[in-house]
């Protein structure tokens, strides 16, 4: 297999510094900050369920410090992987308008703006330590950090990048858990609602994949369906799917306060799923993006707001 060299001289420019407002602007529209609805929802149905452990709400500062933790742990991922992939994008149609690679946003501001979010991020942390009395979140955000630079990196050397990513977004329902209610971890149900983010992110990026089979195979970029076929990945893909929705079922039977509308939520959640893997059938690519965005946007929102309801009500 023929593999495409990347050099120094590959790197993009790195003079687009000069503006910050307009950096600022290429950043955000690059990490696409829609795609937070990935993840975020399941933040908030988790700290909801860790705060009914201890039989109440969360507090509205808890809130506001999940939700700001969750913008700048996602900032942080998506703008390293854009350093890290800057090169690789250039050889590739579909991302090489991105703006690192045309040199409409600089290295040295991207780099900037990830060390600032982890600051904000571990201040963001250390806030329920000081509100709150709990400690640990403060102690357990290294670890995060971790993840979140070091999940790029997994694409130059292994096809399993995609349950790794998966694995980075399940910490956002386990982190949210901790920092409304440690004790809520002694049970099975933040596990489950983690297992089944893992198993659902993982299934539907390996979808978004088959977009980038041939050039991953010339860059030598990591993927299921580049390094093992169009048609075992996307078995994998349906069998990691099928495994978020007996996580969901088994959370549904556990817990004491998803009732009725979490239950419809997951048999929501599972028609939706066959309805992604229909709209890409044989590897058909055409439908991606709404297989990928549309499809699992409204899974997570189902998810969170139907869950949330059978919290709150009385």
């Amino acid at each position: 297999m023929t593999q495409a060299t990347i050099t120094p001289n590959d790197q993009p420019h790195c003079g687009a510094d000069g503006n910050w407002l307009n950096s600022l602007r290429h950043l955000a529209r690059d990490i696409k900050i829609s795609h937070t609805v990935f993840a975020l929802p399941f933040a908030l149905l988790s700290s909801f369920l860790a705060a009914s452990h201890r039989s109440h709400l969360p507090r509205i500062g808890e809130v506001v410090l999940v939700i700001l933790c969750m913008v700048f742990a996602r900032t942080i991922a998506m703008a390293t992987n854009r350093m890290v992939d800057a090169p690789y994008d250039k050889l590739n149609p579909r991302t090489a308008n991105r703006a690192i690679p045309t040199g409409r946003l600089g290295q040295k501001f991207a780099w900037r703006a990830v060390m600032v979010c982890s600051i904000m991020f571990t201040a963001m942390s250390g806030g329920f330590w000081l509100f709150y009395a709990n400690p640990w979140p403060l102690a357990l955000s290294p670890l995060v950090l971790a993840a979140l630079y070091g999940y790029s990196f997994t694409k130059r050397f292994t096809w399993c990048c995609h349950l790794v990513l998966g694995g980075v977004l399940a910490i956002s329902p386990l982190a949210a858990a901790i920092a409304i209610e440690p004790q809520y971890l002694t049970t099975i149900e933040p596990y489950l609602l983690a297992v089944m983010v893992a198993c659902w992110v993982g299934g539907f990026d390996i979808i978004y994949a088959l977009q980038d089979i041939e050039i991953d195979r010339i860059t030598g970029t990591f993927s299921m369906p580049a390094n093992l076929g169009t048609r075992q990945a996307m078995w994998i893909s349906r069998i990691l799917h099928a495994a978020s929705i007996v996580s969901l079922a088994w959370l549904t039977r556990n817990s004491h306060i998803l009732g009725s509308n979490f239950t419809i939520a997951v048999t929501i959640v599972a028609i939706l799923l066959i309805i992604e893997h229909a709209l890409v059938w044989g590897g058909k690519r055409q439908h991606i993006h709404i297989a990928f965005f549309t499809v699992n946007g409204i899974i997570s929102l189902v998810l969170a707001c139907l869950g949330l309801i059978d919290i709150l009500q009385p």
